[in-house]
């Protein structure tokens, strides 16, 4: 089993890094043909529109969105949710496979980053909660019949969700020493 992890901008070298650690092989995505040696694939956090736009410049989109709608497992950190989702506001989505609308920058500009403790019960049961670090993150207006929402900040406010072969999560599991979200993501590309 290898994990590709989409390499053109933004924080693939942590998601590589921590599955490594894990002792799961992840190779770095930047072409087409790079796919067809993955099980799986992430989408990193970064710049949604940079990401986008090389993605397309490298043709990605199509190879992504049909390794997605093959049943490959696919998840999307912060900037790569919002590359899955089938909504993101007046622009046409990106690959579009994920029946969520999000909303980008949701939470403000940099500076009103923010880090706290989410009960997960899909990672962790009923245990320890997952402490997620939100950065200029996307959140999920609204989600499609077929969508599982995993976890929601106290307001009710949806940051992470599954729907089938896909995750998406508004923070980034990748920049903390918790795996949970990782081997959670390893058990879906096993399965």
């Amino acid at each position: 089993m290898t994990i590709g992890v989409l390499a053109l901008q933004g924080a693939f070298r942590e998601h590589v890094q921590m599955l490594r650690r894990m002792g799961v092989p992840a190779v770095e995505v930047r072409l087409p043909d790079d796919l067809a040696a993955v099980d799986g694939l992430i989408i990193p956090g970064g710049e949604s529109t940079t990401i986008g736009k090389l993605a397309r410049a490298y043709g990605l989109i199509e190879p992504i969105r049909a390794m997605a709608q093959a049943g490959k497992p696919v998840w999307g950190t912060c900037a790569g949710m919002i590359l899955l989702a089938a909504d993101i506001g007046p622009e046409p989505p990106h690959v579009g496979v994920l029946d969520v609308r999000v909303r980008r920058n949701a939470f403000g500009r940099q500076t009103e980053s923010f880090e706290v403790d989410l009960p997960v019960p899909a990672v962790n049961g009923h245990g320890e909660p997952y402490h997620a670090i939100f950065i200029r993150a996307p959140l999920i207006e609204a989600a499609g019949p077929g969508v599982q929402v995993l976890a929601s900040l106290p307001d009710g406010t949806m940051v992470a969700a599954r729907q089938r072969n896909l995750l998406a999560t508004s923070f980034h599991p990748e920049l903390t020493s918790d795996d949970r979200f990782h081997r959670y993501f390893v058990e879906q590309v096993r399965a």
